[in-house]
Protein backbone atom coordinates (compact mmCIF):
# COMPACT_ATOMS: atom_id res chain seq x y z
CA UNK A 1 0.00 0.00 0.00
CA UNK A 2 1.25 3.47 -0.86
CA UNK A 3 -0.10 7.00 -1.25
CA UNK A 4 -0.62 8.15 -4.84
CA UNK A 5 -1.99 11.68 -5.40
CA UNK A 6 -3.57 11.70 -1.94
CA UNK A 7 -5.18 8.25 -2.27
CA UNK A 8 -4.12 4.91 -0.85
CA UNK A 9 -3.44 2.36 -3.55
CA UNK A 10 -5.17 -1.00 -3.65
CA UNK A 11 -8.14 -0.21 -1.41
CA UNK A 12 -11.78 0.61 -2.06
CA UNK A 13 -12.52 4.24 -2.84
CA UNK A 14 -15.91 5.92 -2.47
CA UNK A 15 -15.43 9.63 -3.13
CA UNK A 16 -17.41 11.81 -0.76
CA UNK A 17 -18.78 15.17 -1.89
CA UNK A 18 -18.31 16.34 1.71
CA UNK A 19 -14.80 17.67 1.30
CA UNK A 20 -13.08 20.75 -0.02
CA UNK A 21 -9.66 22.34 -0.44
CA UNK A 22 -7.44 22.77 2.58
CA UNK A 23 -6.31 26.34 3.31
CA UNK A 24 -2.74 25.03 3.18
CA UNK A 25 -2.31 21.53 1.68
CA UNK A 26 1.20 21.19 3.14
CA UNK A 27 -0.07 21.74 6.69
CA UNK A 28 -1.12 18.17 7.52
CA UNK A 29 0.10 17.64 11.07
CA UNK A 30 -2.62 15.90 13.09
CA UNK A 31 -4.34 12.51 12.96
CA UNK A 32 -7.79 12.25 14.54
CA UNK A 33 -9.22 8.84 15.41
CA UNK A 34 -13.01 8.52 15.49
CA UNK A 35 -15.58 5.77 15.76
CA UNK A 36 -18.82 5.28 13.88
CA UNK A 37 -21.52 2.65 13.68
CA UNK A 38 -24.76 2.83 11.78
CA UNK A 39 -27.24 2.18 13.24
CA UNK A 40 -25.57 2.90 16.61
CA UNK A 41 -23.68 -0.12 17.98
CA UNK A 42 -24.49 -2.22 14.90
CA UNK A 43 -21.82 -3.21 12.42
CA UNK A 44 -21.71 -4.13 8.77
CA UNK A 45 -23.80 -2.93 5.89
CA UNK A 46 -23.47 0.00 3.51
CA UNK A 47 -24.72 2.75 5.81
CA UNK A 48 -21.44 4.52 6.67
CA UNK A 49 -20.56 4.83 2.99
CA UNK A 50 -24.07 6.06 2.29
CA UNK A 51 -23.82 8.69 5.03
CA UNK A 52 -20.49 9.95 3.69
CA UNK A 53 -21.87 10.06 0.14
CA UNK A 54 -25.16 11.79 1.07
CA UNK A 55 -27.28 8.82 0.03
CA UNK A 56 -28.46 7.47 3.41
CA UNK A 57 -32.14 6.53 3.20
CA UNK A 58 -34.01 7.96 6.21
CA UNK A 59 -36.60 5.18 5.91
CA UNK A 60 -34.05 2.38 6.47
CA UNK A 61 -33.85 2.94 10.24
CA UNK A 62 -35.45 5.40 12.70
CA UNK A 63 -32.02 6.81 13.65
CA UNK A 64 -31.29 7.66 10.02
CA UNK A 65 -34.15 10.19 10.06
CA UNK A 66 -32.04 12.24 12.51
CA UNK A 67 -28.80 12.12 10.55
CA UNK A 68 -29.49 11.60 6.85
CA UNK A 69 -29.07 15.30 6.03
CA UNK A 70 -25.67 15.66 7.71
CA UNK A 71 -22.82 16.61 5.41
CA UNK A 72 -19.90 14.71 6.94
CA UNK A 73 -16.98 12.59 5.82
CA UNK A 74 -13.66 11.16 6.91
CA UNK A 75 -10.56 10.35 4.96
CA UNK A 76 -10.65 6.65 5.85
CA UNK A 77 -12.88 4.01 7.39
CA UNK A 78 -11.50 0.83 8.95
CA UNK A 79 -14.33 -1.66 9.27
CA UNK A 80 -14.63 -4.57 11.75
CA UNK A 81 -12.57 -6.84 9.48
CA UNK A 82 -9.73 -4.32 9.14
CA UNK A 83 -10.71 -3.43 5.58
CA UNK A 84 -9.94 0.14 4.52
CA UNK A 85 -12.21 2.38 2.49
CA UNK A 86 -11.08 5.88 1.51
CA UNK A 87 -13.63 8.67 1.05
CA UNK A 88 -11.46 11.79 0.73
CA UNK A 89 -7.95 12.29 -0.63
CA UNK A 90 -5.52 13.19 2.14
CA UNK A 91 -4.61 16.49 0.49
CA UNK A 92 -8.27 17.57 0.73
CA UNK A 93 -10.16 18.68 3.83
CA UNK A 94 -12.61 16.02 5.02
CA UNK A 95 -15.47 17.19 7.22
CA UNK A 96 -14.86 14.98 10.26
CA UNK A 97 -13.87 17.07 13.29
CA UNK A 98 -16.51 19.79 13.43
CA UNK A 99 -15.97 22.46 16.07
CA UNK A 100 -12.56 21.51 17.39
CA UNK A 101 -9.30 22.81 18.85
CA UNK A 102 -5.80 21.35 19.14
CA UNK A 103 -2.96 23.16 20.93
CA UNK A 104 -4.89 26.44 20.75
CA UNK A 105 -5.60 26.12 17.05
CA UNK A 106 -9.23 25.79 15.96
CA UNK A 107 -10.75 24.21 12.84
CA UNK A 108 -8.85 20.93 13.05
CA UNK A 109 -10.26 19.79 9.70
CA UNK A 110 -7.92 22.33 8.09
CA UNK A 111 -4.77 20.47 9.17
CA UNK A 112 -5.80 16.93 10.12
CA UNK A 113 -6.53 13.53 8.66
CA UNK A 114 -9.62 11.78 10.05
CA UNK A 115 -9.81 8.01 10.39
CA UNK A 116 -13.06 6.34 11.42
CA UNK A 117 -13.03 2.95 13.10
CA UNK A 118 -16.25 1.02 12.76
CA UNK A 119 -17.08 0.74 16.42
CA UNK A 120 -18.66 2.27 19.47
CA UNK A 121 -17.28 3.82 22.64
CA UNK A 122 -18.00 0.81 24.88
CA UNK A 123 -17.47 -2.08 22.44
CA UNK A 124 -13.89 -3.40 22.12
CA UNK A 125 -12.22 -2.93 18.77
CA UNK A 126 -10.93 -5.90 16.77
CA UNK A 127 -7.25 -6.83 16.39
CA UNK A 128 -7.54 -6.46 12.61
CA UNK A 129 -8.59 -2.83 13.12
CA UNK A 130 -5.57 -2.07 15.30
CA UNK A 131 -3.25 -3.70 12.75
CA UNK A 132 -4.76 -1.78 9.83
CA UNK A 133 -4.74 1.48 11.81
CA UNK A 134 -1.10 1.07 12.79
CA UNK A 135 -0.10 0.20 9.22
CA UNK A 136 -1.84 3.18 7.65
CA UNK A 137 -0.68 5.50 10.45
CA UNK A 138 2.95 4.50 9.86
CA UNK A 139 2.50 5.16 6.16
CA UNK A 140 0.99 8.59 6.85
CA UNK A 141 3.78 9.52 9.28
CA UNK A 142 6.37 8.57 6.67
CA UNK A 143 4.59 10.53 3.94
CA UNK A 144 3.66 13.71 5.86
CA UNK A 145 6.75 15.09 7.64
CA UNK A 146 4.79 17.26 10.12
CA UNK A 147 2.66 14.31 11.30
CA UNK A 148 4.26 12.42 14.19
CA UNK A 149 3.24 9.73 16.67
CA UNK A 150 2.83 12.51 19.24
CA UNK A 151 0.23 14.25 17.07
CA UNK A 152 -2.39 11.50 17.14
CA UNK A 153 -5.55 12.19 19.12
CA UNK A 154 -9.08 11.00 19.59
CA UNK A 155 -12.05 13.07 18.53
CA UNK A 156 -12.83 13.55 22.23
CA UNK A 157 -9.43 15.24 22.70
CA UNK A 158 -10.16 18.00 20.19
CA UNK A 159 -13.88 18.37 20.94
CA UNK A 160 -14.16 17.69 24.69
CA UNK A 161 -17.67 17.74 26.07
CA UNK A 162 -19.08 17.42 22.56
CA UNK A 163 -17.54 14.13 21.41
CA UNK A 164 -16.47 10.95 23.23
CA UNK A 165 -14.92 8.83 20.48
CA UNK A 166 -13.03 6.64 20.02
CA UNK A 167 -14.16 5.97 23.59
CA UNK A 168 -12.87 3.97 26.54
CA UNK A 169 -12.95 0.72 24.54
CA UNK A 170 -10.12 1.99 22.33
CA UNK A 171 -6.80 0.62 23.62
CA UNK A 172 -4.35 3.48 23.11
CA UNK A 173 -1.50 1.46 24.62
CA UNK A 174 -2.04 -1.43 22.20
CA UNK A 175 -2.23 0.96 19.24
CA UNK A 176 0.96 2.80 20.26
CA UNK A 177 2.81 -0.48 20.79
CA UNK A 178 1.90 -1.60 17.27
CA UNK A 179 2.96 1.78 15.93
CA UNK A 180 6.38 1.67 17.64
Amino acid sequence: MKIVQGWLSDIERIESPNADLRPSPDDINLLVIHNISLPPEQFGGPYIGQLFSNSLDPMEHPYFKEIHQLKVSAHLLIDRTGTLTQFVAFDKRAWHAGISTFEGRSRCNDFSIGIELEGADQIPYIDAQYLALSEVTSLLIDYYPRLTAQRIVGHADIAPGRKTDPGPAFDWHKFRMLLA
